[in-house]
């Protein structure tokens, strides 16, 4: 792709953020979205009822939106009434929580072993809960939640084809949580810079829930008073973001106040596309303006940085800095 240089040209730039800056440049890519300290993925396994009964209406207040990882199989048999001790959300339900911004993701068909799996039962315990998925929410699954955690490199290589993430680490939430360990866990993640992911079952009920259910309703409560610092999002969203962010390179080009600043992306269009925030580190800013594809893209200024997101498949942007 060929770029006409502007007149009185100062600098033409290539900044990869793949690896740390000893220097803050003009132009970043954030870490994580709006600029945040970390990120939260909270994450429910096995599709039980009370996900959809408690945990829903709480996310929804708080405005924060979750994965949870189903066994298409285990929600068949729940509809049919097998799944009494344990009682599972519905296909309905399900649906309602994905047309509400939940992910639903794919957690293997019959909540199997897959070290344990043949070849070919390896393969339909993914393949098949994802067709399943599709057809009942209307969204093909992109992620993956190992049953049982169960996983070798050979495994992950398969299961991790045409998606953007799987869950390869998580912090278990349950019935060994206390408010003093999941305010150190916060604090830790906040110092650090981490990205967590949560491992959820039961709430009130089944496998490793909550001794009291208000300590997972307070911790969620004090998240949302960090959430300046706490970006809360999606598995999918974050690992997303967090790929095209360790990939992203931006060629720029300056010419006195105005800016050409070109996101390079080589990540698939397909499963990569959503949207990052650009950090512009100049102090003193009084006006900024930004267009991407002939639109003004909304910023945010402060003392000494200036905010605004920008589709990384969008192509050129255009930036006036006063």
């Amino acid at each position: 792709m060929k770029y006409k240089l502007w007149p009185f040209l100062v600098c033409v730039l290539v900044f990869s953020f793949a690896s740390a800056q000893t220097s803050a440049p003009l132009f970043s890519v954030a870490k994580y979205k709006s600029d945040k300290q970390c990120a939260i993925s909270y994450t429910f396994d096995d599709g039980l009822k009370e996900h959809f009964t408690l945990v829903l209406p709480k996310f929804e207040k708080l405005g924060f939106k979750a994965t949870f990882w189903i066994n298409g199989n285990t929600i068949n048999q729940g509809e049919l009434g097998l799944q009494w001790e344990k009682p599972r959300a519905t296909w309905s339900q399900l649906k309602t929580m994905g047309d509400h911004g939940h992910e639903i993701s794919n957690h293997g068909w019959t909540h199997k072993k897959l070290t344990l799996c043949t070849p070919e039962e390896l393969l339909f315990e993914i393949v098949h809960n994802d067709s399943v998925i599709e057809k009942k929410i209307g969204k093909r699954p992109t992620t993956f939640g190992y049953p049982n955690n169960s996983r070798n490199s050979e495994i992950i290589k398969i299961v991790s084809k045409n998606r953007v993430g799987t869950r390869t680490s998580e912090f278990q939430m349950g019935s060994k949580s206390t408010p003093e360990s999941l305010s150190d866990k916060l604090e830790s993640i906040l110092k650090n810079g981490d990205w967590c992911v949560t491992m959820i079952h039961g709430i009130t009920n089944g496998y490793d829930a909550f001794k009291n259910e208000s300590i997972l309703w307070n911790h969620l409560e004090k998240v949302k008073s960090l959430e300046d610092k706490i970006w809360v999002a999606t598995f999918q969203d974050v690992s997303a973001y967090t790929a095209e962010q360790q990939n992203i390179k931006l060629e720029i080009q300056e010419n006195g106040k105005k800016w050409k600043v070109v996101p390079l992306l080589t990540l698939e269009k397909s499963l990569f596309n959503i949207p990052m925030t650009m950090v512009v580190n100049k102090g003193q800013i009084t006006k900024l303006k930004a267009k991407q594809k002939g639109k003004l893209l909304p910023s945010k200024i402060s003392n000494d940085k200036a905010l605004f997101d920008f589709d990384p498949n969008g192509g050129e942007i255009t930036v006036l800095i006063d």
